[in-house]
């Protein structure tokens, strides 16, 4: 028996239950697992008697805290899907202001930012907490990785943009 544990924020456990249980459910069904919910504390508890399926599930958990919404977590339950997280703390050091406009800065106006990643990277992005957490197959989303990378570090988004469309053909 392998098992996992993990910690989701309070308001991430009803999305994660789903209407009825519906979401745990499936995530159970689809990898072979038990997870148990700490409501009080959002604590996460998975089970299971394969340490690959008790990991895909807690990868399909850890997005749903981290933003996402079921649909698009449950992707990583497919081949070549993974889940890339980015602390935007690790490209403000402590300050708060900087903090502020640069999650500012990965959003765009309106979510106009984070969108034409999306688009341009065929990629799911959730800017969530202080985390820009990105679910796409393997080779998209180190590509989308490296792109929110260059804007956090201050990259014009036009620049960003352009170097995704002259890159993208490589992929």
């Amino acid at each position: 028996m392998y098992q996992e544990e993990s910690k989701i924020p309070k308001e991430r456990i009803a999305i994660l239950i789903g209407k009825k249980g519906k979401t745990k459910a499936e995530i159970e069904k689809k990898t072979k697992t038990r997870i148990e919910v700490s409501s009080e504390e959002g604590d996460i508890l998975i089970k299971g008697e394969d340490s690959i399926e008790v990991f895909k599930s807690l990868l399909v958990v850890k997005s749903i805290g981290r933003g996402f919404n079921p649909e698009t977590a449950l992707l990583l339950l497919q081949k070549d899907y993974c889940l890339e997280i980015i602390n935007i703390k690790d490209f403000t050091g402590k300050s708060k202001k900087k903090f502020a406009r640069i999650k500012a800065r990965i959003i765009g106006s309106k979510g106009k930012a984070r969108r034409v990643l999306e688009e341009l990277t065929n990629c799911e992005i959730s800017i969530y907490g202080k985390t820009v957490c990105i679910i796409g197959e393997v080779e998209k989303a180190i590509f989308a990785r490296e792109a929110i990378e260059r804007i956090l570090l201050g990259a014009p988004h036009s620049n960003v943009y352009a170097w995704i469309e002259k890159n993208k053909d490589k992929e």
